[in-house]
């Protein structure tokens, strides 16, 4: 059995293998972007095609793209074809939470 070291106020600290935090380390530099925290603001409110995320942010369809691209290997977007157009929604509604708390979160650190 592992020994636990005393942490102030006589609780035990617990044991963790830090291996098991490398998905969410992952999904927060996926995330590390302001354009890409806005992108999934704007997909948790609906699918969007890429012409609407560039009128939406107002900048170059290339630097959204690229953006999604990143997203989208990270698993955090998918998408669907709707006739010539490609639609990006959010693939887990759970990402938005993380970056909807973070900016609150932000935002509060601020006042």
């Amino acid at each position: 059995m592992a020994e636990h070291s005393a942490a102030p106020h006589g609780s035990e600290v617990r044991q963790v293998d830090a291996s098991a935090y490398e998905p969410a380390a992952a999904l927060l530099k996926a995330l590390v972007a302001p354009l890409r925290l806005a992108l999934v603001d704007l997909l948790a409110d609906a699918p969007r095609c890429v012409h609407e995320l560039v009128g939406a942010l107002d900048v170059p369809q290339p630097l959204v793209s690229q953006h999604l691209k990143v997203l989208r290997s990270a698993g955090l977007v998918a998408t669907t074809r709707r006739g010539r157009e490609v639609v990006y929604r959010l693939a887990d509604d759970h990402v938005a939470h993380v970056v909807r708390d973070a900016v609150a979160h932000a935002g509060e650190s601020r006042s």
